[in-house]
């Protein structure tokens, strides 16, 4: 009898079981492209995002902030909460696109998405005594231009 075989559906062909892992699954062997994961290139962005900021001397607060969903609470997250020289805190979010079409990065930021990051930065801010001055802000990244968006819109 022969040696058995695995079928990969990415090589589109049959490989013995030992070569499986080490071949059929190595898409650089068949000229393919490996994918990025949306968290990946999200990570990403916020990386750089942050390097802008820190280089315009904000200082990082907390990066990330959830609020979980309850059964009559919805949820939120901030991608970076940083604070001015000032004292303000500055709710951040970023986005990323390739380019500008459809509306761009900064435009992919909907009523929806602004009414949850209010509503995380409100219970950020419940930890406080003193409520201290407040913005949202927008990083956009488009074709690898970073924006910063000083007061991109209200919790109003």
């Amino acid at each position: 009898m022969g040696v058995a075989t695995t079928y990969s559906a990415l090589a589109g062909y049959c490989c013995p079981p030992a070569a499986a892992a080490a071949a059929c699954n190595n898409n650089e062997a068949f000229g393919l492209v490996t994918t990025v994961s949306t968290k990946e290139v999200g990570d990403d962005a916020e990386a750089v995002a942050l390097e802008h900021l820190l280089a315009h001397g904000l200082v990082l607060v907390r990066r990330n902030y959830r609020v979980a969903r309850g059964p009559r609470a919805r949820g939120g997250e901030i991608d970076l909460i940083m604070r001015e020289r000032d004292g303000t805190l500055v709710f951040v979010e970023v986005r990323k696109r390739r380019s500008s079409d459809f509306g761009g990065a900064a435009g992919s930021v909907t009523f929806a998405k602004q009414r949850s990051i209010v509503f995380a930065a409100q219970q950020f801010l419940r930890h406080f005594s003193t409520l201290p001055p407040c913005r949202f802000d927008v990083v956009s990244i488009e074709a690898g231009r970073v924006q910063w968006l000083r007061a991109a819109f209200d919790a109003a």
